[in-house]
């Protein structure tokens, strides 16, 4: 089942905040780095933050969040993570499926890690495609791909 997540309410903003961190954990060491940026956000920047969390819930237990930004039908996804208890299991790819069902955009925009071949493969599935890559100063090489509504039309008509 998946509901938005209210993050303002203390409770819920520690347990994305458990899921973010068991999940980022993981992708650090996909990685190969020990200082990940995203395992540095805490509860309370979560339960602060403007953005928008939609939550998978299997046995009443959230086991995957969704982070997004919709401006003016630009969509941003800010983070897709899925407690390493659910992984396999499909739970990452329904979730982008509802957002990108439920939102009315015209552009949507991810960014990951250049060696994060199974993110990169599922926004794929998606209709997404690359379109930039660069190395921050935290030094772990990114990509950024986008789809926008007129090409998820045409792969649903391929499919």
């Amino acid at each position: 089942m998946i509901k938005k997540l209210d993050n303002s309410n203390e409770e819920v903003a520690s347990q994305i905040f458990t899921i973010f961190q068991n999940s980022y954990k993981i992708e650090a060491q996909l990685i190969g780095v020990l200082d990940f940026p995203p395992l540095l956000r805490s509860a309370t920047d979560i339960e602060n933050s403007k953005t928008l969390f939609y939550g998978f819930s299997e046995n009443e237990c959230l086991a995957a969040i969704i982070e997004i930004v919709i401006e003016d039908k630009h969509l941003d996804i800010c983070s897709l993570t899925v407690d390493p208890n659910y992984f396999r299991k499909g739970i990452a790819n329904k979730l982008i499926s509802y957002v990108l069902g439920i939102i009315d955009f015209s552009e949507a925009i991810v960014e990951t890690a250049v060696v994060n071949i199974p993110a990169i493969n599922l926004y794929k599935k998606h209709g997404f495609v690359e379109f930039k890559r660069w190395t921050p100063s935290h030094g772990i090489q990114k990509l950024a791909m986008s789809v926008n509504t007129l090409s998820k039309k045409q792969i649903k008509l391929d499919v």
